[in-house]
This record gives structure tokens, C-alpha cells and sequence, in this order.
């Protein structure tokens, strides 16, 4: 068997981070979603909202920690590995913001690409804020669609995992890998 990358995206609060959990409890080898992590290192020094503060900063550490974690996830044992968001999130956020980014960031998307794509699409009625999701509900269905966009541009097909339990969702996610 073929190792594969598997991305779990979507918006913020569309419950990525309750799959790859889930995942997780059944035995899956799965990767978190970095961005809490660069968020609260640069509280640390500081800065409350990197994000919206220095955007191009914070997109390029997220960008070199997903690097990071493809290539771990090439180097894995497991033939199945799924990431919470993928190198093409970073360019979907710059867009949504309106901002730049230098080519580095678009050779990246083309240098690591990933086996199949799901997508959580935006669903109300489980979004939650918090300190590290800052976005409101219109926003969170803005990004989607510059998520669809972005992959889309990179020549994914995108599967859209249905709004339905936890278990059903990843149920639906692992059948849709042994086919």
C-alpha cells in the first residue's frame, strides 16, 4: 500500500479538531493543527494576535511547521496519515485577509501534495468562539470558500464530509479512503 497523506479542512469551528481526536482514540496516526501552538508561543513574547497583527509572520511559521509535519508524515511507519489542515490553509488565510506572500509560499503547495482532501463545511449550529478562533460566523463561511478555492487551484478534489456525528464523520471518512 501507498503511504497516504490525508488534510482535514474547513473553516474555523466546522469540528476538524473532534475528527482528528476521534481519530486518534480509534489508533489513527494523526497530526494536530499547529496554529494554537505559533499563537500561544508568540503570546509568550508578547503579542496578543499574531495573526492580525503580523500576518505574514505568523503565515510564515505556520508554513514552515506544516513543512515540518509532511515530512514527518512521509517519514511516518503508518500508511495512513491525516493532518489537521494542510500547507495550502496558509495561502487560503493570506487571500481571505487581502495580503501578499512571496512565491516561496506557492512553491510550497506544489513541492508537498497530499494524498486526498476532506472539507468540513461551515455548520452554525456547532461554531463556537474562543481566545484563538476570533472570527465570527460570516467570516467562518467566507474562509471556506477561500479554502475550496485555494485547493481547488492546486488541483484537489475535494471530498465534503457530511454534518452529521463524530463517529458517523469519520466513519464516512474511512470509507471513503479504502475506496
Amino acid at each position: 500500500m501507498q503511504k497516504q497523506i490525508i488534510v482535514i479542512i474547513g473553516g474555523p469551528g466546522t469540528g476538524k479538531t473532534t475528527i482528528i481526536d476521534g481519530l486518534i482514540s480509534k489508533g489513527h496516526c494523526c497530526y494536530p493543527e499547529i496554529s494554537r501552538e505559533v499563537t500561544l508561543e508568540a503570546k509568550k513574547q508578547g503579542i496578543e494576535q499574531l495573526f492580525l497583527e503580523k500576518p505574514l509572520l505568523f503565515s510564515e511559521l505556520l508554513l514552515e511547521g506544516r513543512k515540518k509535519q509532511y515530512q514527518n508524515a512521509t517519514d511516518e511507519c503508518h500508511e495512513i496519515v491525516f493532518i489537521d489542515r494542510g500547507i495550502p490553509d496558509v495561502l487560503a488565510y493570506m487571500h481571505y485577509i487581502g495580503d501578499s506572500y512571496p512565491s516561496t509560499f506557492d512553491n510550497a503547495c506544489r513541492e508537498h501534495t497530499y494524498s486526498k482532501i476532506f472539507i468540513l463545511p461551515p455548520w452554525e449550529e456547532i461554531y463556537i468562539s474562543d481566545d484563538a478562533r476570533y472570527e465570527n460566523f460570516e467570516q467562518a463561511k467566507l474562509i471556506y470558500s477561500h479554502l475550496v478555492e485555494t485547493y481547488q487551484n492546486y488541483g484537489y478534489e475535494l471530498i465534503e464530509v457530511p454534518k452529521d456525528t463524530m463517529d458517523n464523520r469519520i466513519l464516512f471518512i474511512l470509507d471513503e479512503i479504502s475506496n
